[in-house]
C-alpha cells in the first residue's frame, strides 16, 4: 500500500498533506512518479454539450456508432465519455451504480460494447460531495472505493469536476467555505523569546509578496490567499496568490513564540485559515496550518495563541499565507489518482481535471493530470435530444469560444508531453449560434493550442462530407494537434499588444493574432486569426526571424529555417500552396471570425 492517501476526509481538510502537494513544489516541474506521461491531447466525444444530464445508454451507443460510421475513430476520436447524469442520485451501499432507467445495463457491459467497437470508455465524477447536477455521489471520502469501481468497469478516461467541494467556496458549495481559502485580516505580529520582544505592524513593517494581498484603508492586510481563476480577468501568468512577509534580525538562535493579531471572516478576501512559515518559499518550514478561532467580525482583532517556531541567529523571514485553495484541491485529485493507481498500477487512465481554473491548476495539474480546465464552462446552454443547444463566439464571461481562447493562448509554457494540456473545454461546433466560419476558427484554435478535442454535438446530425464533418475531420488540422513533438502554439503577434504577445492576457477581441507552432518533422504552422466581427483588410505580416525569436528554441531545425531562402506554404483549409521567397509571411484580408492557417516547409 502506498503512503499516499486514497481517501479524503469529509470532516475537515486533510492536515498531513504530502509535500508534493504543497505550494513550494508547484514550480519544480516534478510529476508524481506513478503518472504515465507522453500522451497527446485526448480526442473523442463527451455527452454534456449535446444532452446535459439527460444522456442515455442508447444515445451513447448511437454516438459511438456514428464515430465509427463517419470514420472519426480512425482520425483519433476514440474516447466516449459519459458526463453527469449517468449514476443513481444516491450511493447504494456506499457504491456508485448506474441510473437504471437511462442506463439499464451496468457500466461494465457498456464499456465492453465500446471497446468492442475499438473505442475507449470515459466516465465522470466530482471531488465534492455531489455532482454538479446534484446527485449525492461525489468522490469525496470514497475515492478508493470509486477507483475500484472504475477499474472494474474498465474505464480509460476519468473527468473529475469540482462542485459541492467542502474545502472551498466552489460552485454550489457553501459560500462560507471561503474561511478555508483566505487568511484572516492581519494587523500585527509579535515575536517573543530569548530576551527578544518585538511587535511588527503589518502595514508598516510587513512586505506584500506575490499578487492579491493589499493594505486595507483601515490599517490591516487583507486578501491573503489565491486568486479564483474560474472567470475571465486574472492573468494566468505570474504569481497567483499573495502573502504577508516580515524580515527581522535576532541575536540568538532558538525557539521563539509568534503571536498574530488577526480578525476573521468567511467571505472572499478574509477567512479563518492561516499558514505560518519560517523562511522563503524555497526553504520554508511550516509551523502552523489550521483555522484560527473566529473573531466577532472581520475588523475586531484578537491576538492568537503562541505559535512556537525555530529562528536562526541573524536575518529571518516569517511568512503569513494561505495556499490551501490549491493544496486542498490537489490533495483531493491525488486521492483519486492514487486510488486508480493502486487498484490497477499497470492501467493507463487519463485524468481530466475539471475544476474550471478555480485553483490555477496550470500551476500544479501537471503533477498528476493529463489535462486541466482553465475556466468555467464554454457554454451553459447545453442541448437535449433534438435540441443542439447554444454557444457564442464572444461573451463577457467564460461562456464563449474567444473567452476560453484568450486565456489558453498565453498558457503555452504550462503544457507539454511530460506535463499535460491546457483545456479550454469541449468543442461547441454544431451548436446553435456558431457559424461554419466560427467553427473552422474554433477548430483551428484548439488544434494549434494542443487542446483536447472533445466533440460535444449530436453526431446523428453529421453526415460524411457536410460542412461540420469537413471541419471536425480535417486531417491537416488534427495533425497539428496530434503532432508528436507535442508543443502548444505560441502567440507571436497580436495587433493590439505593444509587447510580449505571448504573455499578455487580452480580452478585447477587436484584433488579429498570429500563432506559431513547431512540428516534429521540422515544419511549423502559422495561424492568422481575426477574432473581431469586422472584416480585416490591412496587411498583417511576420518574419521568420521574429518567429524564430519566439519558438526557435523549440524547433527541431531552427538553423535550417534561419538559413532557408524559400518556403512552401500549404493552406490547411483549402489545400492550396504558395511560395514565399523573402521569409515574410502575411495575410492581406480576413473575414470576421475567420483564419488563415498554413503549414510552412522549407522549399527543397
Amino acid at each position: 500500500m502506498s503512503e499516499n492517501k486514497t481517501r479524503t476526509s469529509r470532516i475537515s481538510p486533510d492536515k498531513n498533506i504530502n509535500k508534493d502537494y504543497l505550494y513550494p513544489t508547484f514550480d519544480n516541474n516534478e510529476i508524481l512518479k506513478e503518472k504515465k506521461t507522453g500522451h497527446l491531447p485526448a480526442m473523442g466525444w463527451n455527452s454534456w454539450n449535446a444532452f446535459g444530464s439527460n444522456n442515455t445508454e442508447a444515445l451513447t451507443l448511437a454516438m459511438a456508432d456514428k464515430l465509427v460510421e463517419l470514420g472519426l475513430d480512425k482520425l483519433g476520436y476514440k474516447y466516449v465519455v459519459l458526463d453527469d447524469g449517468c449514476y443513481k442520485s444516491e450511493r447504494v451501499n456506499d457504491r456508485l451504480t448506474n441510473e437504471t432507467f437511462k442506463f439499464p445495463n451496468d457500466f461494465k457491459t457498456l464499456s465492453k460494447k465500446l471497446h468492442d467497437k475499438g473505442l475507449k470508455f470515459g466516465m465522470y465524477n466530482d471531488i465534492g460531495t455531489n455532482l454538479c447536477a446534484g446527485s449525492a455521489v461525489g468522490t469525496c471520502g470514497f475515492e478508493d472505493w470509486d477507483a475500484k469501481s472504475y477499474i472494474d468497469w474498465d474505464i480509460d478516461f476519468l473527468k473529475v469536476d469540482n462542485c459541492y467541494y467542502l474545502w472551498d467556496n466552489a460552485t454550489f458549495s457553501n459560500p462560507e467555505n471561503a474561511k478555508y481559502t483566505y487568511a484572516p485580516n492581519i494587523k500585527a505580529v509579535k515575536v517573543v523569546g530569548n530576551g527578544f520582544c518585538k511587535e511588527l505592524d503589518a502595514c508598516k513593517d510587513g512586505t506584500l509578496l506575490g499578487r492579491g494581498a493589499y493594505i486595507h484603508k483601515n490599517g490591516y492586510v487583507t486578501n491573503i490567499g489565491t486568486f479564483d481563476g474560474t472567470n475571465v480577468g486574472p492573468t494566468p501568468i505570474g504569481d497567483q496568490s499573495g502573502e504577508l512577509s516580515f524580515n527581522f534580525n535576532i541575536a540568538e538562535a532558538g525557539e521563539y513564540e509568534i503571536y498574530v493579531t488577526y480578525a476573521t471572516g468567511r467571505e472572499t478576501e478574509v477567512g479563518e485559515w492561516l499558514q505560518v512559515a519560517v523562511g522563503n518559499k524555497e526553504n520554508e518550514v511550516r509551523y502552523f496550518d489550521d483555522l484560527l478561532p473566529a473573531t466577532a467580525d472581520k475588523e475586531t482583532f484578537e491576538q492568537s495563541k503562541a505559535i512556537v517556531v525555530k529562528l536562526n541567529k541573524g536575518d529571518n523571514i516569517i511568512r503569513l499565507m494561505n495556499h490551501r485553495r490549491q493544496e486542498n484541491v490537489i490533495n483531493s485529485y491525488a486521492a483519486m489518482f492514487y486510488g486508480l493507481y493502486e487498484a490497477a498500477p499497470e492501467k493507463d487512465i487519463l485524468l481530466s481535471i475539471c475544476e474550471w481554473g478555480k485553483t490555477q491548476p496550470h500551476n500544479w495539474g501537471y503533477k498528476l493530470g493529463n489535462s486541466w480546465r482553465i475556466l468555467n464552462d464554454i457554454t451553459f446552454n447545453v442541448g437535449s435530444d433534438g435540441d443542439p443547444g447554444k454557444a457564442r463566439w464572444t461573451d463577457p464571461g467564460t461562456a464563449s469560444i474567444t473567452s476560453q481562447y484568450n486565456k489558453a493562448v498565453v498558457m503555452d509554457e504550462f503544457a507539454g508531453l511530460e506535463k499535460g494540456w491546457n483545456d479550454p473545454d469541449m468543442l461547441v461546433i454544431g451548436m446553435d449560434g456558431v457559424t461554419d466560419t466560427m467553427s473552422k476558427t474554433h477548430m483551428t484554435m484548439w488544434c494549434m493550442m494542443n487542446s483536447p478535442l472533445m466533440l460535444g454535438m449530436d453526431l446523428r446530425k453529421v453526415n460524411k462530407g457536410d460542412n461540420i464533418y469537413n471541419i471536425i475531420a480535417n486531417k491537416e488540422l488534427i495533425a497539428l494537434n496530434q503532432d508528436k513533438l507535442g508543443i502548444q502554439a505560441k502567440r507571436v503577434y497580436c495587433s493590439i499588444a505593444e509587447s510580449d504577445p505571448d504573455k499578455i492576457y487580452i480580452t478585447n477581441n477587436d484584433r488579429i493574432d498570429i500563432l506559431a507552432k513547431p512540428l516534429a518533422d521540422g515544419d511549423f504552422a502559422l495561424s492568422f486569426i481575426n477574432l473581431s466581427d469586422n472584416r480585416f483588410t490591412e496587411n498583417c505580416e511576420i518574419s521568420k526571424d521574429t518567429i524564430l525569436s519566439f519558438i526557435g528554441n523549440k524547433m527541431t531545425n531552427a538553423g535550417e529555417i534561419k538559413n532557408a531562402s524559400k518556403f512552401v506554404l500549404k493552406d490547411l483549409w483549402t489545400g492550396k500552396e504558395a511560395i514565399v521567397e523573402d521569409g515574410v509571411f502575411s495575410v492581406k484580408k480576413l473575414e470576421p471570425y475567420d483564419n488563415l492557417t498554413v503549414r510552412v516547409s522549407i522549399k527543397r
